[in-house]
């Protein structure tokens, strides 16, 4: 499995609750959309507006190339046209998980 990290920069007068609702009630809920994603989850930061990102976001997906082809999808453009209007990406990595990982059990 690959993992994507965006770090996250509110655009200037964006409040933060606004991002976050869009977050919990757009963004994760399009998830069972895209079939390469497997985990998805947003984290904040901080919400100093001088802060030099304010969220990061991992993406796990099955692989790169299929997370490509979910990116042309209808459902994708329409979170990154809702994105764009609050927050740009300031970086972006992306790597291969050493495998297996560690998931406490319950």
């Amino acid at each position: 499995m690959d993992v994507i990290i965006h770090r996250i920069r509110l655009h200037d007068g964006v409040d933060p609750a606004r991002f976050e609702a869009w977050v919990r009630d757009v963004d994760y809920a399009t998830c069972p959309l895209l079939p390469s994603v497997r985990a998805f989850a947003v984290q904040r930061v901080s919400t100093e507006r001088d802060a030099p990102f304010h969220y990061f976001e991992t993406i796990t997906v099955s692989t790169l190339d299929a997370f490509s082809r979910d990116m042309k999808s209808e459902a994708f453009q329409g979170l990154v046209a809702a994105f764009d209007t609050m927050a740009s990406v300031v970086e972006e990595m992306s790597g291969e998980r050493v495998e297996p990982g560690y998931v406490a059990r319950p």
